[in-house]
């Protein structure tokens, strides 16, 4: 989740896109999310805009293309009226409203009628590469991709929630020319054994889209997603879907994996540990380098057992020093960190390097938030210096407050340094 319009998922692959919620501009809803953020976007295109008038006409041609029948002039009358005042999600829920009102009352008609309009897309061969499809994700002559389908996705939800062997046909098509990764979870959630048995069979599909929706879909945490609560308890069902996949050809998909087990780890630590023990010695490169994205929130949280898995569970020996370019500093503005690390031992040293960050909220109190630092290999008596800018500029999901904040630098699990700096308006 992991896709942009203005080309559709193009310049953004989904595997670096942050899935944000900037409230009043993304409403949230049950069924589907947006897939980019404000940093993400061109500056002077408003993310409504990802879905405009153009987009609704596509829709209503395409969908005639399918069935002669679709009266087109009535779906672009509601899906056109007061477009333009909505905000993103709220427009995606009005063009969905508008498929309601003019698609076959029958789901399994509408159903067929949604994937005749699609985009063609060649069978997928063995060796695709999915992070370069995603360019391709737009609409054409042949049928509708991107960020129209959206509104599909939704319809689906909806409207095939009692029809759920046709309704994950038609999420099947639609991951592959846009994303079902939200779409599905009310499947998930309202008819776990179809639905789990369905992505079971995904497993092998040829399509690393597909694939990647078997974990995506099934994470407990989807940012922004459907919180799959009996996933969060018992992830248990998932764990026979990401053992499968693990090893999968596409690094997209193993991405996935990554953060499936990522989320995982929030819950129930215990699992990862157990999962490192069995799937980490011995493991080929593309394997480990998943299993390391996997602890990235256990690694920061300084859980011993992931610590001593990965060779990070010996304290630092040698000196650190934190220093900051000023005390002071405005919301707006940026502060520079420079750690100097210098090495007592004898022999090399594997570190992880992080640093946290007390902000000041509201109220007054504090809240820590850890950010990676860096991973480095120390030689004997080698002394290393780490420079990073820290921005303090607000986004959609951070809001500064002025007021005393406290750095840590925190090395292998360890706070080793400490200071503090001040927040201006």
């Amino acid at each position: 989740m992991s896709p942009s319009h203005l080309s559709i998922l193009t310049a953004w692959p989904r595997h670096r896109m942050r899935i944000v919620h900037a409230r009043g501009l993304l409403p949230q809803s049950k069924f589907t999310t947006p897939l980019i953020t404000e940093k993400d976007r061109p500056m002077a295109e408003p993310f409504k805009n990802l879905i405009n008038p153009e987009i609704a006409r596509q829709i209503g041609h395409h969908l005639q293309q399918a069935w002669p029948a679709f009266d087109r002039a009535h779906f672009e009358q509601r899906a056109l009226a007061g477009l333009d005042a909505l905000e993103l999600k709220a427009r995606v829920l009005h063009i969905c409203a508008a498929l309601e009102h003019t698609l076959p009352a029958d789901f399994h008609a509408a159903a067929d009628i949604l994937q005749a309009s699609l985009k063609r897309v060649p069978p997928p061969q063995a060796s695709h590469d999915p992070d370069k499809e995603l360019g391709a994700m737009t609409t054409d002559d042949t049928g509708l991709a991107g960020w129209a389908l959206w509104a599909f996705g939704e319809y689906v939800a909806k409207r095939g929630i009692a029809h759920p062997e046709r309704a994950l046909t038609a999420l099947h098509a639609i991951t592959q020319r846009f994303t079902a990764e939200f779409a599905i979870r009310p499947f998930i959630v309202q008819h776990p054994d179809l639905t789990l048995a369905t992505l079971s069979q995904w497993v092998d599909d040829p399509s690393a889209h597909v694939r990647r929706l078997v974990s995506e879909g099934s994470r407990p945490r989807l940012p922004w997603g459907l919180r799959l609560q009996a996933l969060v308890v018992d992830p248990c069902p998932t764990l026979p879907l990401l053992l499968r996949l693990q090893d999968d050809t596409s690094e997209y998909v193993r991405r996935s994996v990554a953060n499936h087990l990522n989320d995982i780890a929030k819950d129930h630590p215990s699992i990862i540990v157990d999962w490192l023990k069995t799937h980490l010695p011995a493991a080929p490169q593309p394997r480990r380098k998943l299993l390391r994205h996997a602890c990235r929130t256990l690694i920061k949280d300084a859980h011993a057992d992931v610590l001593t898995a990965w060779g990070l569970g010996e304290p630092f020996d040698g000196q650190l020093s934190l220093q900051l370019d000023t005390k002071k500093v405005s919301i707006g503005g940026v502060l520079q960190l420079q750690v100097t690390l210098t090495s007592r031992s004898t022999h090399a040293q594997t570190l992880e390097l992080d640093y946290r960050v007390h902000h000041v909220k509201a109220n007054g109190q504090t809240s820590p938030k850890i950010f990676k630092g860096k991973r480095l290999t120390l030689a004997a008596g080698e002394q290393h210096i780490w420079r990073k800018q820290h921005a303090l500029k607000p986004v959609s999901t951070r809001r500064y407050y002025p007021g005393g904040h406290q750095i840590d630098i925190q090395v292998n699990g360890q706070t080793l340094a400490s200071t503090t700096f001040e927040l201006l308006p």
